[in-house]
């Protein structure tokens, strides 16, 4: 089982969402403890060009990446909106 360590951004996310749709925000904090416990489920597909997969929750997308003992959730946001991969991009 791996640790989850959530990026500032991904938190507040979260946090937000939970405020204004508490239903989707405890979907998305339901595949996360999945992904603690396997990191690879049969949804997830790498992201082309960097080196992070991802995995939808609904109209949500989370992007992640994770090593021996720790889960790096680095974004999550809407699926259909091209400013996760903006700023997936700026990170890079």
């Amino acid at each position: 089982m791996l640790n989850p360590n959530l990026s500032k951004q991904s938190a507040k996310f979260l946090r937000r969402l939970s405020k204004g749709q508490p239903k989707h925000a405890k979907q998305i904090a339901m595949k996360l403890v999945e992904l603690v416990s396997n990191p690879r489920p049969h949804d997830c597909a790498e992201l082309k060009g960097y080196d992070y997969l991802r995995v939808d929750v609904g109209e949500y997308r989370i992007i992640y990446t994770f090593d021996d003992t720790t889960l790096f959730v680095d974004l999550i946001g809407k699926r259909n909106d091209d400013e996760i991969y903006e700023i997936l991009q700026r990170k890079s």
